[in-house]
């Protein structure tokens, strides 16, 4: 199990595309959207949104909400083991956040809704946001309405990180090699998540 509160926040802070799953009457439905730690909170409280009808199919505010964050993720080959007997595995980092969300006001959410604009708009050449020309109040408002902002201060949290703590350091350099290389596997991601674990001595 992962616990530290940083690490999850790093973990979300940098994967912020969620899954959003709830139980409805008809049974497990389940929604996709970006979500950004809460800058008024320093524990794993987000905020986000969600498109109508998706308010009333998720129960949003009125049922549990379960939150999947995914990390860096990959196959891991049994050749990177060495001369062993293994099974091929697979590596990952994720978090399941669960709890009753909190229904943001308009204002709230217009907030929000700002925060991820910018959130995602920063890394560009020319960064345009949410309320800069063509936009204007009218289109912003009117596209705000048919959002519904929430926020989540999970009731539980659970953090698994499985990146081969089991093996020795050896065969840790071989796996992260493997991921660095140049074969139907590269996944540099997952290799750097690798490469953090191990220097932070994680057990999960």
């Amino acid at each position: 199990m992962m616990t530290d509160i940083a690490e999850l926040r790093r973990l979300i802070e940098l994967n912020p595309w969620v899954t959003l799953m709830s139980a409805g009457p008809d049974g497990l439905v389940a929604s996709h959207y970006a979500v950004l730690l809460d800058d008024t909170r320093d524990d794993l409280t987000i905020v986000g949104h969600v498109g109508k009808p998706d308010d009333a199919i998720l129960g949003l505010g009125e049922r549990e909400l379960l939150v999947v964050v995914q990390g860096p993720h990959g196959y891991i080959s049994p050749s990177w083991y060495g001369d062993v007997a293994a099974v091929p595995t697979w590596n990952f980092i994720s978090a399941h956040l669960s709890g009753i969300p909190e229904i943001l006001t308009a204002e709230e959410n217009l907030m929000v809704l700002d925060r991820l604009v910018d959130r995602f708009e920063r890394g560009m050449p020319h960064p345009r946001g949410m309320w800069e020309r063509p936009n204007d109040e009218a289109f912003v408002q009117r596209l705000a309405s048919g959002t519904v902002g929430f926020r989540l201060t999970p009731s539980r949290v659970v953090g698994k990180r499985k990146m081969s703590q089991n093996r020795s350091s050896d065969v840790v350099d071989t796996i992260i090699a493997g991921l660095e290389g140049t074969g139907v596997h590269t996944n540099e991601p997952l290799a750097t998540e690798m490469r953090r674990a191990r220097l932070r001595g994680v057990d999960a």
